[in-house]
């Protein structure tokens, strides 16, 4: 017993201290012994207790808000321990694991330090990044309209390049990446998977359809370490094969078994629309991913009308939103699963993080254009001309377009008072408040990504629907967000 109380933390110091103890235990004892039911116990009982503690005492945002985050980042440590007990054949997934909760997370504030005292500001976060248009599939509703009829990529020079320099400008440790089908990619020679040995003190997070992810794929990632597939689904296997093709879920689910046999954690992508919204967060299909399969958490994003996506009829509605809410709460406190829907599940992010916010992101396409976010195809710069002028990632932080949003998100919600703070279950300035958002580009003209964004931007029908539909989503979720959120923080 001495032992179990020596290398379990102590509730003494700050929650981050004790949780970098309990990793640098599992990097000093066998990884047998800290799974061990009663170690593993005791272990969670004291970080639970010390990061709620630490987390309702903080006043800067209403208290449901901060009761949401305890819950989805409870349940984001519990996805963390278990990707570690999975991989405990394959040390350098576990190596990696423990190596990005430190770079992205617990050390985050000493790799940003010398940004923060030039700028005055955190950088972002992370970046997310889509290396290649290039796809095996053509799903219905596509963001990025992909297929295999197109090639364009950011080339590995330039790639390279962008990891470098997030890591060294920002101390920025995570990566997103997306496409196109990402493992699809190669530039020079190289591919995704040279690009995360390369750069092995950032952590990926690959957006994939998984039916490239054979024995020998799922091998390759695991001996990179740093990858997790988030795998995307649109239900169980009438649903996904529906929108992605005929035998997609058959091979997804050969992916997953690949990808568990080797100790690699991987999740679930879903893509939230007005025909299956309804069942993304249903028990039945969180227990075949969670429980049957071994996914570990779940990232939704609703449907943005873009791409091959005009039709805002297939929009998750207001009612839906507001379920779908419900849903990931229920799920997040009673079942303890990381199920994330970045638009009704906002208060987790602190509203929208787009355009390069502090601890927020930016993404960058396959031909270099820099946009706020995956879903506002608008870019007022290019990586490539930043890089033949002889700039670099902090310049185009500065663009007019991206601190016109960054201004918008300080004053919806992040410079007001707790009991002020505009909606965060309505976040998006795209859509939730395109009328704010077409004056944004208007008034600086950032240029549109693709045909479909620029014939959007001048297609008066569509803007009457979004605004519309922000109209809408707001009359339903205000009046939870005031009494709920608002008021209870007043009564406080």
């Amino acid at each position: 017993m001495k032992a179990i109380k020596t290398d379990i933390p102590e509730n003494k110091g700050t929650f981050r201290s004790m949780f970098r103890k309990m990793l640098d235990g599992y990097a000093a004892r066998s990884i047998g012994y800290f799974c061990s039911s009663s170690v593993m116990k005791k272990i969670l009982v004291r970080l639970e207790k010390k990061m709620r503690q630490e987390m309702m005492r903080n006043e800067r945002y209403p208290k449901k808000v901060q009761e949401e985050k305890y819950c989805m980042y409870r349940n984001l440590i519990l996805a963390i321990l278990k990707s570690i007990e999975n991989a405990k054949k394959s040390p350098n997934v576990q190596k990696a694991i423990i190596r990005a909760v430190k770079n992205v997370s617990l050390d985050k504030k000493d790799r940003t330090a010398k940004f923060t005292k030039k700028y005055g500001r955190k950088p972002p976060a992370l970046l997310v990044i889509g290396p290649g248009k290039f796809c095996n599939l053509k799903c219905t509703g596509c963001y990025a309209n992909s297929s295999a009829a197109d090639s364009e990529k950011i080339e590995w020079d330039v790639l390279d390049r962008i990891m470098d320099e997030k890591e060294k400008l920002w101390g920025s440790y995570l990566t997103v990446i997306t496409g196109g089908e990402p493992l699809l990619y190669k530039s020079q020679g190289k591919t995704l998977l040279d690009i995360a040995k390369k750069h092995s003190d950032n952590y990926f997070v690959m957006f994939t359809n998984g039916t490239v992810i054979d024995k020998s794929m799922a091998k390759k990632i695991q001996e990179a370490g740093n990858i997790t597939p988030a795998i995307s689904v649109e239900g169980l296997e009438e649903e996904t094969d529906d929108r992605r093709g005929k035998g997609t879920h058959k091979k997804i689910m050969e992916a997953m078994a690949n990808l568990r046999e080797v100790g690699v954690p991987f999740g679930i992508s879903l893509t939230a629309t007005h025909d299956n919204a309804g069942a993304i967060a249903r028990d039945d299909m969180i227990d075949f991913y969670f429980k049957e399969n071994g996914a570990l958490y779940g990232l939704i994003f609703q449907l943005m009308p873009i791409g091959r996506a005009a039709d805002l009829d297939q929009m998750v509605d207001a009612e839906q939103r507001i379920r779908l809410l419900r849903q990931t709460q229920r799920l997040a406190r009673e079942r303890k699963i990381f199920l994330v829907d970045f638009w009704s599940n906002g208060c987790l992010s602190d509203g929208c993080i787009s355009a390069g916010r502090p601890d927020g992101y930016l993404y960058i396409d396959w031909n270099g254009n820099v946009t706020p976010c995956v879903f506002n195809p608008y870019s007022p710069v290019n990586i490539n001309d930043v890089y033949r002028k002889g700039g670099d990632l902090n310049d185009i932080l500065d663009e007019p377009f991206f601190e016109s949003i960054r201004k918008w998100q300080k004053d919806y919600a992040l410079d007001r008072k707790p009991e002020e703070m505009g909606n965060w279950l309505i976040p998006c300035p795209i859509k939730d408040h395109y009328k704010e958002m077409k004056k944004m580009i208007d008034e600086h003209h950032p240029k549109p990504i693709d045909e479909a964004s620029r014939l959007a931007m001048s297609d008066r029908k569509y803007e009457k629907g979004l605004c519309e539909y922000g109209e809408k989503v707001a009359a339903v979720s205000d009046p939870i967000w005031k009494k709920e959120y608002l008021e209870e923080k007043k009564k406080n």
